[in-house]
């Protein structure tokens, strides 16, 4: 069966700040795909998701995204006085995966009551991926996910994005290590004055570019 588009860019650019931050770029995401944008600090990977999200407009070009989003940004978008079950009930509720299979998953059920602001960095970032991962949207945009994570919890975020994509979802992933992705497309941003080129070292990869 052919897998669907969930997303595509047609030579698209964005100007923020008075500065070309996104010239001329060209992309698609299908489902059961990952994107993953790598490059210096200041080329844009951040923009990049946030115009795929609609928070960030197109100065030029033309956008087609056919998927409902789930969005991890820097921040890790949690209240500090609330627990961690506290902190996911509305996401349950909006997004209907199980909550006791995500912090399963996630190794959180022994701080299921405990407040936010007595976890570690490591510890929050993982409640915040629980937010993604109780969310029903096919295309998942994460910014630096494996930021604060041990080990231990990137494989285990390895495996959580591989199911995703298993079951048809979408990943497009920013970050300045190696994920635990087995096949997955890259776009690796450069200054706006510099043409951004794609890597095929990836088994599986098509030109997209």
């Amino acid at each position: 069966m052919t897998p669907s588009p969930l997303l595509e860019l047609f030579s698209i650019s964005v100007i923020r700040g008075e500065r070309l931050v996104l010239k001329n770029i060209s992309a698609s995401l299908n489902s059961g795909e990952a994107l993953l944008l790598t490059g210096p600090n200041g080329t844009g990977k951040s923009t990049f998701l946030r115009v795929i999200a609609g928070l960030c407009p197109l100065s030029a070009g033309k956008m087609n995204r056919t998927a409902d989003i789930a969005w991890l940004g820097h921040q890790d978008a949690l209240k500090p006085a609330l627990s961690v079950a506290e902190n996911l009930r509305f996401y349950q509720k909006t997004g209907g995966n199980n909550l006791f299979k995500v912090l399963k998953d996630l190794n959180l059920i022994s701080l299921i009551d405990r407040p936010i602001r007595l976890l570690s960095a490591g510890q929050k970032r993982r409640v915040a991926l629980a937010r993604i991962c109780l969310s029903t949207a096919p295309l998942w945009l994460l910014d630096e996910p494996s930021v604060g994570l041990d080990q231990t919890s990137t494989k285990q975020l390895g495996t959580i994005m591989e199911r995703h994509l298993a079951q048809g979802g979408g990943i497009i992933a920013t970050s300045h290590v190696p994920l635990p992705l087995t096949h997955h497309k890259t776009l690796h941003l450069q200054p706006a004055s510099i043409k951004p080129s794609s890597d095929k070292k990836n088994q599986n990869k098509r030109d997209f570019i």
